[in-house]
């Protein structure tokens, strides 16, 4: 069998002025390069960090896939990187963004069960906060994690809201919850690295009386993921050659 020609890994995340975010994505990284040894991992970023996701395409040497460290397949998959692929004209192709896989729900539940958070707590009402897109579709796959998330469990319901943009806003999520009969409730980030946007939910969550558990984070699942779409992308390239 022939070698894939694609030996590098682009791991492209947003980019924030909070250096907890980078952090986080330079950790994803060293877990992708333990998961596949021999695999040139790179770290680019569309906005705020360095190296930018334009310059890191501009210095590459051979082929390459971008793997989006995103959840969403919103703006910046859909508009910004292909734009930035396109005008450096490199050997690239663009892998899908991480979405809702199975593994994340899994390192959503681990960290729910780091704070003795259990399915049979009667009362409890979890509360999913991602970011919001302007793209429809996006939110409404973002939004299916509520009854995944809620599946085996007797809590009182799970819920989606909103950090930004779209309704259900978190306060909206918080109030839906307890008209469910939630007694106690719990935030869970719908976030990899934590920044300004999870630090105002936290905030919310703290004025509310509620606790929230950390983020995805620099899970190996996590990298886990992000090779599996990698090798979806080579794969979908390989067959179409």
């Amino acid at each position: 069998m022939r070698a894939s020609r694609f030996v590098r890994l682009i791991l492209t995340a947003h980019g924030s002025a909070d250096p907890r975010s980078s952090t986080i994505t330079h950790a994803v990284a060293e877990h992708v390069r333990a998961l596949r040894p021999g695999l040139d991992v790179r770290v680019a970023f569309c906005e705020q960090n360095t190296p930018n996701l334009s310059d890191a395409l501009r210095a590459l040497d051979g082929p390459a896939v971008v793997t989006p460290l995103l959840l969403a397949s919103a703006y910046h998959a859909r508009t910004d990187i292909p734009a930035m692929i396109a005008e450096a004209g490199a050997d690239v192709i663009q892998a899908d963004t991480l979405g809702e896989d199975p593994r994340l729900l899994a390192v959503m539940r681990e960290r729910l069960a780091q704070n003795q958070i259990h399915n049979f707590e009667r009362g409890l009402g979890v509360l999913v906060v991602a970011v919001g897109s302007s793209h429809a579709a996006a939110n409404v796959r973002t939004a299916a994690l509520a009854d995944t998330l809620a599946r085996g469990t007797r809590w009182s319901g799970v819920q989606v809201a909103y950090a930004a943009g779209p309704r259900p806003s978190v306060r909206d999520g918080v109030d839906g919850l307890r008209q469910r009969g939630a007694r106690r409730i719990i935030v869970a980030p719908w976030f990899i690295a934590p920044g300004r946007i999870t630090d105002r939910v936290a905030a919310i969550a703290d004025a509310e009386g509620m606790s929230m558990v950390a983020p995805l984070g620099a899970h190996p699942l996590v990298a886990a993921t992000v090779l599996d779409r990698f090798d979806q992308a080579v794969a979908a390239k390989t067959a179409a050659a």
